[in-house]
């Protein structure tokens, strides 16, 4: 079974039963993974959102549903190598963003999103493999 890690638009876009029809597809058979930073993102949502019970329980469901990729040394080491190399080119990009983007490619794993320009920068020039 081959992996898909979904970033945050995704993984509410699921929640919410709105997954475009063609991501859809290309998820279709695969195992949904989503990094800590998903986690923490959604879970503020919850609160600043003010999601009621039934909400909460809907996540709480997916989340079980999927692999968490974890921080690892790994991991860190790429995202401060992507940070630095996306700074020095003058392309600064968001913390989130580029941790979503070192786990995966710290496991050679591609990343489903609906926001291609957020990781075009990592697609480009770190080889992230992104599927949107």
């Amino acid at each position: 079974m081959s992996f898909a890690v979904v970033d945050t638009d995704v993984a509410s876009a699921v929640l919410k039963g709105q997954l475009p029809d063609d991501l859809a597809a290309q998820l279709e058979g695969r195992q949904l993974a989503i990094t800590f930073v998903t986690v923490g993102e959604l879970t503020q949502w919850t609160h600043l959102r003010r999601w009621g019970p039934d909400r909460r329980a809907g996540l709480r469901a997916f989340l079980r549903s999927v692999v968490l990729l974890p921080a690892s040394f790994h991991a860190a080491s790429i995202w401060g190598d992507i940070q630095a190399a996306a700074r020095l080119r003058g392309r600064a990009r968001p913390v989130n963003d580029s941790w979503v983007a070192a786990c995966c490619i710290a496991r050679d794993l591609p990343l489903a999103t609906l926001n291609t320009k957020d990781y075009a920068d990592f697609a480009e020039h770190e080889g992230l493999e992104l599927i949107h």
